[in-house]
């Protein structure tokens, strides 16, 4: 019998945060309150030493899977959804076959180093100039470019079907976004098409000069679009053909900007995940950077100027820690890590420098290698632990004091978000260190909440920015409870770690010469 009941009221937006080790899936309500959530990790594959690979269709399978559960969890279905936002590790490489949807390789991770020596060679060639007014970035093996050059001269066959119109390629937002829309759609947001040295950040749009340098066809690229506007409808077989709109797209650290609501000029956020990344907001300008720093886009809404931040990114934060769990075996969680280190008051003069996969911002060593200095035989897990949360600060410290000196802005707040932050021993070092507050929200996800504002937004869900404005609340404020010269012992011990291991960097590539 026909009845007149007007159809429900979407109640939540759909965020998918897939990241480095995981993938999330997050359901937000109308008060950017988490309905549910669901969690996978997926394999990481070392080929061979600095190398890191995914695979696609695991990445892939375990989008479908936590969507899948988030709804099953809290009893919601697809009328309840106003809309998707999709947010994602950046820089990380796939190239798939257009007619089946296949990945022709394993996927280049952003932690990948195996592009070194390519990037060294552009160095030489005197590209960094042209590289850093167009894009903003370093060259370095990082970002996206050189990973597509590899993918394309090392697959058999792969540089003559990129010609032929056979193959495309992206960042993980366009994997996924193919994927989502049933391979009918081939897009990429300005934020992510900013990590790949492909993008003039000021024109955006694809560079042919760049597109020559790295050698990288136009044709596998993506469509690009602002973050906030609508990419493509989910259409695909392991998730029904729902229609609901993928209506937010943003790379990790400017999604989590934006949750952070870091929409002011000066605004500054630190993510602790896998890496760390700090990013300051520079309104409408794109601030050159006189300290290796990253200018990069970040996230912005359809019909709206561009907007752009500075940006330094750490290579191993979260990492580190898993390092102690997984290879090491001194912890069996995250939280050890921190009960550990809660129980000496310092790290006994233990200093650790994480580099695995070099050193990013400032410095910009990909020769670097991790080491610990200043072992004793009194050295125990305790201190082990503290030095690795102490290198995770200071990394970010490295990046905030070289942010401060480009902005001209002190920097006297910092919003912090990410797994890690939730390490109260290391966020009250990082304020100590820094001689400024740290806030940590209540809500740490902002990574995804960041894409759900994005999608909510474009689609009405929220009726714009001054609503959502109040949905930020504070978890915990840590002040700074150390002296001046507190800090420059700290700072002093902590570059002389980083010269010896610059040093050491330099020794291997002369013996490799």
């Amino acid at each position: 019998m026909p009845t007149n009941q007007k159809p429900k009221a979407p109640r939540a937006i759909l965020a998918i945060d897939q990241g480095t080790s995981s993938t999330r899936a997050i359901l937000f309500d109308h008060e950017s309150r988490i309905l549910g959530q669901a969690q996978q990790e997926f394999t990481q594959y070392y080929p061979a030493p600095g190398q890191v690979e995914h695979d696609p269709g695991e990445i892939w399978q375990s989008v479908v899977a936590t969507v899948k559960s988030v709804l099953a969890e809290t009893g919601l279905d697809w009328a309840d959804i106003a809309a998707c936002g999709l947010t994602n590790q950046r820089e990380t490489v796939v190239i798939w076959e257009r007619d089946s949807g296949r990945p022709i390789a394993p996927a280049i991770v952003w932690q990948c180093r195996r592009t070194a020596d390519s990037c060294r060679q552009l160095q030489e060639a005197g590209y960094e100039a042209l590289v850093r007014a167009r894009t903003g970035l370093e060259i370095d093996a990082y970002f996206s470019a050189t990973k597509f050059a590899w993918l394309l001269d090392h697959v058999p066959g792969a540089r003559a079907r990129a010609a032929a119109g056979e193959l495309l390629g992206g960042t993980i937002d366009s994997w996924l976004i193919w994927k989502l829309s049933g391979g009918r759609i081939h897009a990429s947001d300005y934020t992510n098409a900013a990590r790949t040295l492909l993008l003039d950040i000021h024109r955006l749009d694809w560079d042919e000069e760049l597109l020559e340098v790295f050698r990288v066809p136009r044709q596998i690229l993506p469509e690009l679009r602002a973050s906030g506007s609508v990419f493509a409808k989910i259409d695909c077989e392991e998730l029904g053909a729902c229609g609901i709109p993928i209506s937010g797209v943003a790379g990790d650290q400017q999604a989590a900007l934006y949750g952070q609501l870091g929409f002011e000029p000066g605004a500054v956020k630190a993510t602790y995940g896998t890496g760390a990344f700090i990013l300051q907001a520079t309104g409408n300008v794109a601030v050159a950077s006189e300290s290796r720093l990253l200018t990069t886009v970040a996230a912005y809404r359809e019909g709206e100027a561009p907007a752009y931040a500075l940006e330094g990114s750490v290579f191993n934060a979260g990492s580190t820690i898993q390092w102690l769990r997984d290879e090491l075996g001194l912890i069996s969680s995250s939280p050890e890590c921190d009960r550990l280190a809660e129980t000496v008051p310092d790290a006994g003069g233990v200093r650790m420098v994480p580099a695995f996969t070099g050193l990013g911002a400032p410095w910009w060593e990909p020769d670097a290698r991790g080491v610990f200095l200043g072992l004793s035989r009194g050295t125990g897990r305790a201190e082990i632990c503290r030095a690795v949360l102490e290198s995770i600060a200071q990394q970010v410290a490295d990046v905030c004091l070289a942010m401060a000196r480009d902005s001209g802005r002190p920097l006297g707040t910092l919003r912090v978000d990410g797994g890690a932050s939730r390490s109260d021993v290391m966020m009250q070092y990082q304020a100590d260190l820094l001689g400024a507050v740290i806030e940590r929200p209540e809500q740490i996800e902002t990574t995804a909440l960041g894409a759900a504002y994005l999608a909510g937004l474009t689609v009405g869900f929220w009726a714009g920015v001054d609503e959502i404005r109040g949905s930020w609340r504070l978890g915990r404020r840590f002040e700074p409870q150390r002296d001046a010269a507190w800090r420059e012992r700290e700072r002093r011990a902590w570059l002389d770690a980083i010269q010896a291991v610059a040093f050491d960097a330099e020794r291997r590539r002369e013996r490799q010469a």
